[in-house]
């Protein structure tokens, strides 16, 4: 099972980090850099107004290798010093479940429209909460109308050198598209009725449901 870092950029941000110097980090298997889109996607729910600036995913297949390179002085802390020591990101960790293929491999940069979504959390009983999550709303959020990806994160514990403060969502979402309208259209159909419904028999828990629409750019890192 892959590994992700996520490093969640301050809302008030207002440019990228300069990425480029993490090409060849030892382990890393690629890389998706996310941007909020300003445009309304989704009828239910109003775009936020603390979007994240960024959202950058690191994917490594193991998380000795993750550990490494986010450790003090490792690569990505080195790549991102000025960003990170400034407080402009968040970090933490996840075990990666994808139930629909992974993103594009080719080398060349490509676009898509995603759907991030976080559960903040607790639930009051996270094994009942995620085997209900998995055995009923997943499979219904698989059937959304062209739907390209889809992943469904939870935490772990980990090591990390990064000079930037940990979040620690109980689990995280993310749904992919090849644009905005196609996720536009996703959302309003009748599985999104579907979904909402089992919304609301989902085992108790208490946290937010952030949801963002972001505008997705691939690349490929692998060197190993």
């Amino acid at each position: 099972m892959q590994v992700c870092l996520f490093l969640i950029g301050a809302s008030q941000q207002q440019s990228l980090p300069d990425i480029a110097p993490l090409q060849g980090t030892d382990g890393l298997r690629s890389l998706v850099v996310h941007e909020p889109i300003a445009q309304r996607v989704d009828p239910r729910i109003a775009p936020a107004g603390d979007a994240p600036s960024c959202v950058l995913q690191l994917y490594f297949d193991e998380l000795a290798a993750l550990e490494a390179a986010a450790g003090p002085g490792g690569p990505i802390h080195r790549a991102l010093r000025e960003p990170l020591t400034a407080g402009r990101f968040m970090q933490q960790v996840m075990a990666v479940r994808a139930l629909l293929p992974p993103g594009p491999p080719a080398q060349a940069r490509v676009q898509r429209c995603t759907y991030l979504v976080a559960y903040e959390g607790p639930a009051e009983d996270f094994n009942t909460w995620l085997a209900h999550y998995m055995q009923h709303h997943a499979p219904l959020m698989s059937t959304l109308p062209a739907l390209r990806e889809m992943e469904i994160y939870t935490r772990i514990d980990c090591t990390s050198g990064l000079p930037c403060a940990r979040v620690d969502a109980m689990q995280r979402n993310k749904v992919v598209f090849d644009d905005a309208s196609a996720l536009a259209d996703a959302l309003a159909s009748p599985v999104r009725e579907s979904m909402r419904r089992d919304f609301h028999d989902l085992p108790p828990y208490r946290g937010l449901t952030p949801h963002f629409a972001m505008r997705s750019t691939y690349g490929n890192l692998a060197t190993h």
